[in-house]
């Protein structure tokens, strides 16, 4: 087949063959042809990763014909849904609504796969409110020999809690059940303010709101913030006007922001003026919709991407030090620092486990070398007891990783026993996990 490419261009792969199975036993037949060649096995989504982990010399499995709903079992809590793991975010939304039912949480991109979401560990925002794999509350999963396995707390708990987000190390998912809640809209807020205003009442914003964010633009003290509150789901929409979006949504998110990208390129010295353009060009807005229509924004502008999850209490500490970084150094980025908050959950390798965590991404547009501010930045996350988003780009390894994770071992061990000859494994996951 032709060369892949991940989303934002950083990987590569050139697989020996491509398959789109279209149910779980074609997977399975899938896996076991290549496995028995002694070929690799990789599963992509929609290849947003930065990392390499969807990489693959051998059989690159696309999941896209594996979408849709299997199973709607009512529960305490709203109903567990079963998808197929191939099953897209943006359509998950969809999905859901017409059952009158909603995701906890989600992140503000939607064009992943459920498979590819929780498996790197895609989360959202909200202080009282857990990431997308804390969710997942059972899966169907096919392993290196062709077993169909479904697990969940009660049926191979070890193979479910590492599961839940798996890094594709561990098999192929075909299915994820997911504990949802009744359909809710979200109101949201945004409005301009300063990154030391934000910082100095952050515990008051980040607890006083369902969902809090914040974009900072650096080099200059201004940020965007935005709160999300939750209403009913038959609560009227208040949809943004049709001018309205194009200015913010299209001319300040993507079209007029790849526009100062592209004149921060050819002249980096220009940046901090053109971000102070930018955060001054926002202006308040309020509009209500669907949750999951609320949660996500469409980005059009490539970008390379860096994120640690913090301790929260360790968050303006941090910020303060890249502020000063920043001003000693003559890098320049015109992309917004982004600000979320998540509260502590126990999935082995979540990057919130065991802690109620802040989590700062940031980015640089993929025509500009992200290495200097990437390589800057890095070491004041880590010094912070920082944890690297398992689907973006870092520098740690395995042994690094262990340290940050008290179920690593645990992990490895599930690893060990259902993919002993490494079937699943690539150049990403000898680097974090090891051999």
């Amino acid at each position: 087949m032709a060369t892949w490419h991940n989303w934002a261009r950083t990987e590569s792969a050139a697989p020996r063959r491509f398959e789109t199975p279209g149910s779980t036993d074609d997977l399975a037949r899938v896996v076991v042809r290549a496995s028995e060649q002694g070929e690799h096995v990789k599963a992509v989504g929609a290849g947003h990763s930065f990392t390499g982990a969807a990489v693959t010399d051998g059989t690159l499995i696309s999941l896209d014909r594996m979408s849709g709903l299997v199973a709607v079992e009512p529960s305490a809590t709203g109903a567990r849904v079963t998808v197929r793991a191939g099953t897209r975010l943006r359509g998950l939304g969809d999905l859901l609504w017409a059952q009158g039912l909603a995701v906890p949480n989600l992140g503000d991109i939607d064009v992943q796969s459920v498979a590819g979401a929780i498996s790197t560990g895609t989360h959202g925002t909200g202080a009282t409110f857990r990431g997308l794999t804390a969710a997942v509350c059972g899966a169907t999963i096919v392993l290196a020999d062709g077993r169909i396995v479904d697990c969940s707390p009660e049926h191979e708990p070890d193979l479910f809690e590492a599961a839940r987000l798996g890094l594709g190390a561990l098999g192929v998912l075909a299915t994820v059940t997911l504990d949802c809640v009744p359909a809710f809209r979200l109101r949201a807020e945004e409005a301009p303010s300063s990154l030391r205003t934000t910082l100095d009442v952050l515990d008051e914003l980040r607890s006083g709101v369902d969902h809090f964010e914040f974009y900072w633009f650096p080099h200059t003290d201004g940020v965007l913030i935005k709160r999300n509150i939750r209403l009913p789901g038959e609560a009227p929409v208040q949809p943004v006007g049709r001018v309205r979006t194009l200015l913010d949504d299209e001319l300040l998110s993507n079209g007029a922001f790849a526009l100062l990208q592209q004149v921060g390129t050819r002249v980096p010295a220009t940046i901090p003026a053109l971000n102070r353009v930018a955060s001054r060009a926002l202006s308040p807005r309020t509009f209500v919709d669907r949750s999951y229509r609320v949660f996500a924004s469409t980005r059009r502008v490539r970008f390379r991407e860096m994120e640690y999850a913090l301790p929260a209490e360790h968050l303006p500490a941090v910020l303060r030090e890249i502020d000063a970084w920043l001003q000693r150094t003559d890098v320049r980025v015109g992309f917004p620092v982004e600000v979320r908050f998540a509260q502590g959950d126990d999935v082995w390798l979540s990057t919130a486990q065991g802690r109620d965590t802040a989590y700062v991404a940031v980015h640089q547009y993929h025509r500009r070398d992200h290495t200097p501010y990437f390589d800057g930045v890095e070491p004041i996350l880590r010094a912070a007891q920082g944890r690297p988003h398992w689907g973006k780009l870092h520098s740690l390894t395995a042994d690094a990783l262990r340290e940050l994770y008290p179920r690593f071992d645990d992990f490895l061990a599930v690893r060990d026993r259902v993919d002993p000859h490494r079937t699943f494994t690539n150049p990403y996951l000898r680097r974090v996990l090891g051999e």
